[in-house]
C-alpha cells in the first residue's frame, strides 16, 4: 500500500509540476498572441499579470490552510477544477473583461496546485525531502523548457493559443479522475501564521530577505511576461514578426533549460561558497547579463537566455536564509509565497503601464532596475549557520 501511495504521489507531482512549469514560462508568449486576438494593449497586458499574481497569492494563503483542514486529496481535486475552469474560460473568452476574470481564476488554480504538490513531499518522503524537491524542480523545469517549443510548433501550424489552454483543461479532467480512483497520501502544507509573522517582522535580516524575494519575483515575472513583446518591438536585421515570435519562444526555452540546470546545482554552490556570496554573485551576473543583452540585442540576442542560469539560484537561496531565521518554517514559506505574489503582481502592472506609455524598450528597463535593487539588498544579508538560534533580532 505504501509503495502504491508513493507511485500515486509521484504521478500527481510529476504531472502537476510539468503543467505548472509550462504555464509559468509561457504566459508572455500566450499573452502576446492574445493581444492580437482580442485587442489587449500593454497596459491591459500588465493588468492581466497583476490579476494572475493576485489569484496565485490568495490561493497560497487559503489553500495552505484548507489542505491541513480538509485533506490533500480534496484540495488537489478542487485546485484542478478551479484551474481547469479558468483555463477553459480563458481559452473561450471573446472579450477582454471575460479574459481578465478567468485569468485570475487560472492564477488561483495555479497557486492551489503549487501548494498542494509541495504538501505531498514532506508526508511521503520525510527523509528524502531535499532529493524529492530537486526532482520536482527538475520536472517543473522540463515543463518550462518543452512548452515554449510546443507553442512554437502550434503557432507555426496556425493552431490557436485557445487550443493550448483548453487542451490543458482537458488534461486536468484526466488528473481529477486519476485522483478520485486512487489513494492519495495525506499532506501538510506550508502556510503563514499571523503570530509568527509578527515575530519575523522584528528581524531585520528577515525583512532584507523578503525584499530580495519581492524584487527577484518582480524581475522574473516582468522578464518572462514581457520579453516576447519587447523582442518583437526590435528591428532584428529586418526579421518578420512571425520569425521574431519563433525566436522569442526559442530563447525562452533555452532560458528555461539553463534555469533548471541552475536550480539543480544551486544548492551545491550555496553550500560551497555560502548563501550570501551566492546571492551577490548571481544577482550581479543577472543584472550584467540582461543589461548587456538589452543594449547589444542585434548582435547577442541569444545572451538573454543565459539570464536563466543566473536567475535560477536567487529565489531558493534567499528562501533558505529566510527559513533558517524562523522557528516556524511553514510560516516563513507561507510569507515567501505571499510576498512573491505581491511583488510579481505590482511588477506586472508597472511594466505594462510603462510599456504602454513609453514603449516596450522603456518598460523592459524595469527588470534590470528590479535586479539592481535586489543586488543592493543582498549586501545587507548575512549568512545564517544551520545551528543559529531562530528569530533573533539582527
Amino acid at each position: 500500500m505504501k509503495r502504491s501511495g508513493n507511485i500515486t504521489a509521484l504521478i500527481i507531482m510529476g504531472f502537476t509540476m510539468f503543467v505548472l512549469g509550462g504555464l509559468s514560462s509561457t504566459k508572455g508568449i500566450v499573452l502576446d498572441e492574445v493581444k492580437k486576438d482580442i485587442g489587449l494593449d500593454l497596459n491591459q497586458f500588465g493588468l492581466v499579470v497583476f490579476i494572475f499574481q493576485w489569484g496565485f497569492t490568495l490561493a497560497s494563503v487559503v489553500i495552505g490552510y484548507l489542505v491541513d483542514k480538509k485533506g490533500l486529496k480534496l484540495m488537489i481535486i478542487i485546485g484542478s477544477i478551479i484551474m481547469g475552469a479558468g483555463l477553459f474560460g480563458t481559452g473561450s473568452a471573446q472579450t477582454i473583461l471575460f479574459f481578465l476574470g478567468f485569468y485570475m481564476i487560472v492564477g488561483f488554480g495555479l497557486g492551489a496546485m503549487t501548494v498542494a504538490s509541495n504538501a505531498i513531499v514532506p508526508s511521503v518522503y520525510p527523509d528524502k525531502q531535499g532529493l524529492m524537491f530537486n526532482l520536482t524542480m527538475g520536472v517543473y523545469g522540463l515543463g518550462m523548457f518543452a512548452t515554449p517549443l510546443i507553442l512554437r510548433w502550434m503557432f507555426s501550424s496556425n493552431i490557436s493559443w485557445r487550443v493550448f489552454y483548453i487542451g490543458i483543461a482537458i488534461l486536468l479532467v484526466g488528473l481529477i479522475l486519476f485522483v478520485l480512483l486512487t489513494k492519495v497520501p495525506d499532506g501538510k502544507a506550508d502556510r503563514a501564521s499571523l503570530s509568527a509573522f509578527k515575530v519575523m517582522l522584528k528581524n531585520a535580516q528577515f525583512i532584507f530577505v523578503m525584499f530580495i524575494l519581492i524584487f527577484y519575483v518582480s524581475s522574473e515575472v516582468s522578464f518572462l511576461n514581457f520579453f516576447p513583446s519587447y523582442l518583437k518591438s526590435l528591428n532584428l536585421s529586418g526579421m518578420s514578426m512571425s520569425d521574431k515570435g519563433k525566436l522569442a519562444t526559442t530563447i525562452l526555452s533555452i532560458f528555461s533549460l539553463l534555469f533548471t540546470i541552475g536550480r539543480l546545482g544551486g544548492g551545491w554552490i550555496a553550500e560551497k561558497i555560502g548563501e550570501k556570496k551566492t546571492i551577490l554573485i548571481f544577482a550581479f551576473l543577472s543584472v550584467a547579463t540582461v543589461l548587456i543583452s538589452k543594449f547589444f540585442a542585434d548582435q547577442w540576442v541569444y545572451l538573454f537566455a543565459a539570464a536563466g542560469l543566473f536567475f535560477s539560484v536567487l529565489f531558493p537561496t534567499a528562501t533558505a536564509i529566510g527559513t533558517k531565521l524562523s522557528e516556524t518554517g511553514g510560516s516563513a514559506l507561507g510569507l515567501v509565497y505571499v510576498a512573491s505574489g505581491i511583488g510579481g503582481a505590482f511588477a506586472g502592472w508597472l511594466v505594462g503601464a510603462v510599456s504602454e506609455k513609453f514603449g516596450s524598450a522603456a518598460g523592459f528597463n524595469l527588470p534590470i532596475i528590479f535586479l539592481a535593487i535586489l543586488l543592493i539588498f543582498s549586501f545587507f544579508v548575512k549568512d545564517v549557520p544551520d545551528d543559529k538560534a531562530k528569530t533573533t533580532n539582527a
